[in-house]
């Protein structure tokens, strides 16, 4: 039981699933990933993310922090690399307005039309005519034959 406890761990240990040591290394890519979008799923940060890509990305953020870099160094290596789409929060500019505005845009057009629709229904008919009053009677009242 010893031989295959050990032959385990040296599995892990080649094959680097051992997890590191240098627990402030550790926390710098976690908040770092956790900054990045997952560019396989769009909708997770790298944090999250267990697409092979989020891996691999993972891994070269910790080898750049690793080699002395700061987080800014490997935000700005990123951006320039796969673009502020890479940035969960991506900063404010001209190009990326849309994504800023967006969605108060649509708010206020979904109120707006919400407000149309209220006041369409809240909308009285007039009131009958006379005429209209007794044709609509003769309608409904059965017929003396």
């Amino acid at each position: 039981m010893n031989r295959v406890a050990c032959g385990l761990l040296l599995i892990l240990v080649f094959t680097g699933t051992v997890f590191s040591q240098d627990t402030d290394l550790d926390r710098r890519v976690m908040a770092l990933s956790s900054e990045l979008r997952c560019l396989v799923c769009q909708n997770q940060t790298l944090a999250d993310s267990n697409a092979d890509l989020a891996v691999d990305l993972r891994r070269q953020i910790r080898e750049q922090l690793g080699s002395g870099k700061s987080e800014r160094d490997v935000l700005d290596f990123m951006v320039q690399r796969y673009g502020d789409f890479v940035l969960y929060r991506p900063p404010l500019k001209a190009s990326t307005v849309l994504l800023w505005i967006g969605p108060f845009l649509l708010v206020i057009l979904g109120l707006i039309l919400l407000a149309r629709k209220v006041r369409a229904t809240d909308r009285k008919e007039p009131p009958l005519s006379e005429a209209q009053r007794a044709r609509a009677a003769a309608l409904i009242e059965p017929r003396k034959e």
